[in-house]
This record gives structure tokens, C-alpha cells and sequence, in this order.
């Protein structure tokens, strides 16, 4: 036998012999590191908990959207129907209402208000002046701090066409006062500016997070080039936002059919029904005030299949565009 073939056989054996520790040493370790950081386990705990009892649990109960729920037979008890209430929500005259309705406030709501948080962000990294800037901050981030009830009180007090002090200036400027919240026309403006002026302030923090972390040999590099403030928001801190952006982005369409359900229902009357009934407040209207609860449910998971098949597709969209995603 050869010297190199007795070196090859010789590896041969030790290879097996050389792995077999190597696996039983993994779950030692993995086990060991569990109780070395068993603080961030206990941390973690009360979140999983929480998304267990809520979210996970109460699924046994979206089987009724299948069935004739009856309360006095119970789940199990009720009578299976299928895709009944679906095809009777599909083929009712009003699902293309509530979905252009739902649709088209979100898209508003997407294009008005998703960019603002940005462009604040990038105006206050450029402010020196300490004094100035948190006064600013602090402005902007107030109005996010008011509850949903106080804030439709305070719209419904502003536009009122009698009393409001919105319509007292525009009668100042020599025209006719505007009924807002009795013309479905301009409900969905009302609603989403409001929330633009309740919500930009506080989606500028995470901007402001990530414009902290740019590297400032960055700007001075650019500076000595000659390049003017412009330039370098346009070259150096809106590239250094865009893993942000997406992933944000990815978020709000992951809630895009989620209209605010409570701020809806507040504002909301007969006059403008046209045009702020939407699916959450349909699922509302039909589950809790008509008992109609499988039809509810049904509506109400049909919702949000819909926002989980966005998440995914939109998700995997950024993650072959921009290489940024949530997985």
C-alpha cells in the first residue's frame, strides 16, 4: 500500500470520529446559553404570553364564520354552512361600497401621510438650533398623545357649520359655511388629514433614529467635495432611510383594509354613511348591534386574509427590489 493511500484511509477514519463530539456538544451549548440569559427569556415572556391568550387562542372561535352560530348551541353545537355567509356577503349590494370606501381611505391615508413623517425628519436634522428644534418636537409629537374620543369631539367641535371656529374664518373670507361632516364628499379628507396632523410628529422619532446613526465623515467628505445641503440630504441621508422606509412601508400594508375602526365609528352619521362605512364598521354594525355574528366573522376574516396576502406579496416585493424585509 502506498503512503498516500494510507493517509487517505487514515482521514476516512478519523472523520467520523472527529464529528460525533462535535454534535453532542451543540445542545449543551444551546442549553447553556438559555439559562445563562434566562433574564431575556423572562423579558420576552410576558409578550408571547400575551400574543398566545389574545391572538392565538381566541382563532378556535373564527370556525363560526363556517357555521350558523347559535349561542345557546354553542361552537360545536351550531350547524356547518361553509363558504355561506361569504358568498352572501360577496354577492350582497354593498360590498363594493364598503370595499372602494375602505380601499380609497387607505390609499389617501398611504399617499398624504406616509411621506410627511419623512420630510419633517429630514427638516429637523437640519436644524442647529437646540431650543428650536425640541420646541418643534414637542408641538408635533402632542397631538399624538390625545385619545381617539377627544379627538373626534374636538373635530366634530371645529367643523361644526354653526359654532366651529373652522367655519367661522372661512365665513370670515366672505363664504358659505361647509357642512363637513354631513357631506360624504369631504369625509374622507377630514379623516385623514386629521390623523396626518395627530400622527406626523410621532412617525418622524424612528426617522430621526436612523438619520442619528449616518456617519458624519460622510456629510464633511461631501462638504469638501462642495456639495450643498440638498445634495447631501438627497445623496446621503434619504439612502441611509430607505431600510426604514421599506420596512415601515411593508407595515402599513401589512394593516392596509385596518381602517381606525374608532375614529371612524365617532365621526360617523347617516348623512356620510355613503362614504365612511367601511369593513371594520360594517363588521361592527353586523356582529355586535344585528347579533349577526357568523356573518360578522366571516366578513371579519375575510379581512384579514386579505392584509395577510398584501404582507406576504408586498414583503417579497421589497425583498427582491431593495433586498429589505421583515423575513
Amino acid at each position: 500500500m502506498s503512503t498516500s493511500t494510507a493517509t487517505v484511509l487514515q482521514q476516512e477514519e478519523e472523520k467520523p470520529k472527529s464529528n460525533v463530539p462535535k454534535e453532542k456538544k451543540k445542545k449543551p451549548k444551546k442549553n447553556r446559553k438559555i439559562l445563562e440569559n434566562w433574564q431575556l427569556y423572562l423579558f420576552v415572556l410576558p409578550a408571547l404570553l400575551y400574543f398566545v391568550i389574545f391572538h392565538y387562542i381566541p382563532m378556535y372561535g373564527l370556525q363560526i364564520a363556517f357555521k350558523d352560530f347559535i349561542p345557546a348551541l354553542g361552537i360545536w353545537g351550531s350547524e356547518w354552512v361553509g363558504f355561506e355567509h361569504f358568498a352572501r356577503f360577496f354577492d350582497s349590494y354593498y360590498f363594493w361600497n364598503l370595499l372602494k370606501n375602505t380601499l380609497s381611505i387607505n390609499v389617501y391615508e398611504l399617499v398624504v401621510g406616509f411621506p410627511l413623517p419623512i420630510i419633517l425628519a429630514l427638516l429637523l436634522n437640519e436644524v442647529k438650533d437646540g431650543i428650536y428644534k425640541k420646541s418643534v418636537q414637542t408641538v408635533t409629537y402632542a397631538p399624538h398623545f390625545i385619545s381617539v374620543v377627544v379627538m373626534a369631539g374636538m373635530i366634530i367641535a371645529f367643523l361644526s357649520p354653526a359654532t366651529g371656529i373652522v367655519n367661522h374664518f372661512i365665513e370670515l373670507l366672505g363664504f358659505e359655511p361647509i357642512r363637513f361632516l354631513a357631506d360624504p364628499d369631504w369625509f374622507k379628507s377630514v379623516f385623514v388629514l386629521s390623523g396626518v396632523w395627530q400622527n406626523t410628529g410621532w412617525g418622524t422619532i424612528i426617522y430621526l433614529a436612523a438619520l442619528a446613526g449616518v456617519d458624519m465623515q460622510q456629510h464633511e467628505a461631501a462638504i469638501v467635495d462642495g456639495a450643498s445641503r440638498l445634495q447631501r440630504i438627497l445623496y446621503i441621508n434619504i439612502p441611509a432611510l430607505v431600510p426604514t422606509m421599506v420596512i415601515l412601508l411593508i407595515l402599513n400594508i401589512g394593516n392596509f383594509l385596518a381602517v381606525g375602526f374608532e375614529k371612524i365609528l365617532l365621526l360617523q352619521n347617516p348623512l356620510n354613511l355613503e362614504s365612511s362605512n367601511v369593513i371594520a364598521t360594517f363588521v361592527y354594525t353586523a356582529g355586535l348591534l344585528e347579533a349577526q355574528y357568523s356573518f360578522a366573522a366571516a366578513v371579519g376574516l375575510f379581512n384579514a386574509i386579505i392584509n395577510a396576502i398584501l404582507l406576504v406579496v408586498v414583503n417579497q416585493i421589497a425583498k427582491k427590489t431593495s433586498e429589505t424585509s421583515l423575513w
